[in-house]
């Protein structure tokens, strides 16, 4: 992978980090409930989570390219409308908040671990988006392992970077996603349309 094509790919993971779904809902009830501490067990379980569902989908697709690289192009462009489809989901979003309800119930850190690992690895839409998104990405030339190597170390620590900062800070972000969450929603949702429109046409 060239620098020029890593330096799209973290802008675009780091657009899926920071839009709604399970895993920054969760980080953002765990850090207000139970503090950054027991969070961080919380946010390694979804990056773990992550990165098998990035080998699963990697892998998988690095088995169609290997009965016939027409598959890439095939997948590029159903790929790239779906991701056009999900930017303008997570467009229309509203932002996402938590809900208190009376005092939290202890939890083990490896129970909340294994919420946030399977937060990830349970969700379709998570799989639907990497199966859509890596191959904008893949060069068939080059080593599979090494690019989920890249790939996927990248995307888990951008993950794993901003659901800390989520959860560390999740008292007062709650507030403050609710005034200025749906500005951040639309800038990830274009960067999302933007790919979906631009990346298959690449040669």
């Amino acid at each position: 992978m060239d620098l020029h094509t890593w330096l799209i790919y973290t802008l675009a993971a780091l657009g899926l980090s920071l839009s709604p779904g399970p895993n920054s809902l969760l980080a953002l009830t765990h850090g207000a409930l139970y503090g950054r501490r027991k969070a961080l067990c919380t946010v390694a379980g979804g990056s773990v989570g992550f990165i098998s569902v990035v080998a699963l989908s990697m892998f998988g697709i690095g088995a169609l390219l290997k009965a016939s690289l027409i598959w890439l192009v095939v997948l590029k462009w159903v790929g790239g409308a779906y991701l056009v489809w999900l930017g303008v989901q997570v467009w229309r979003a509203p932002p996402i908040s938590i809900q208190r309800s009376g005092l939290a119930a202890a939890r083990s850190g490896w129970s909340m671990f294994r919420q946030g690992a399977l937060s990830a690895v349970t969700n379709p839409k998570c799989i639907l988006f990497f199966a859509a998104f890596l191959p904008q990405f893949i060069d068939p030339a080059r080593s599979l392992v090494l690019q989920f190597v890249i790939m996927a170390g990248t995307f888990a620590t951008i993950e794993f970077i901003t659901e800390l900062f989520i959860a560390s800070v999740a008292h007062r972000i709650s507030a403050w996603l609710s005034r200025v969450g749906r500005v951040f929603n639309r800038a990830c949702g274009g960067i999302f349309v933007a790919i979906g429109a631009a990346l298959p046409l690449r040669g």
